[in-house]
């Protein structure tokens, strides 16, 4: 039986200069994304695009998202084969093209490292990897391929 839950955030464009976008140079790009009891998250475009480089910017997002899903259903699938993971972190790399049309991401590379506590659980913590993408709702909505190069550390 398929579940549906739904989402919703709150985006507000804070860049109107005071001409609004009467020139592609007049306006901001700067945005607030927030949501109920939640710290908001303060985004613009990439600086190549006149964003503001100190800001997060939708393309960055889009890495985090698709790194955090990845990551939570690995954690998940970890402690239902009794793999205790102790750290986890990861440098995700994104290729986005800009073409006439806009752009697209071409692909995204997630580089995971994790620190588990028992060396003979290795192989399997490898593999699960490859089911954790195939679970990930995020990396299931995206139409560009998302590649894995785990390292596996043992405490």
């Amino acid at each position: 039986m398929n579940k549906e839950h739904q989402y919703q955030i709150c985006l507000n464009w804070t860049g109107n200069l005071g001409e609004g976008t009467k020139t592609y140079e007049s306006y901001s790009r700067d945005h607030v994304i927030s949501t109920n009891h939640k710290p908001q998250i303060l985004g613009s475009a990439d600086s190549v695009f006149r964003g503001d480089t100190f800001k997060y910017n939708p393309e960055e997002l889009l890495l985090a998202s698709v790194s955090s899903c990845h990551m939570l259903w690995y954690l998940h699938l970890c402690a239902d084969e009794n793999i205790v993971v102790v750290e986890y972190s990861d440098n995700p790399t994104g290729i986005l093209v800009v073409n006439n049309d806009g752009g697209y991401f071409k692909e995204i590379t997630l580089n995971p490292s994790i620190k588990i506590a028992n060396k003979e659980h290795v192989g399997k913590a490898i593999e699960l990897h490859i089911v954790a993408n195939k679970k990930c709702f995020i990396a299931n909505s995206c139409n560009f391929p998302i590649r894995h190069f785990p390292k596996i550390l043992v405490i």
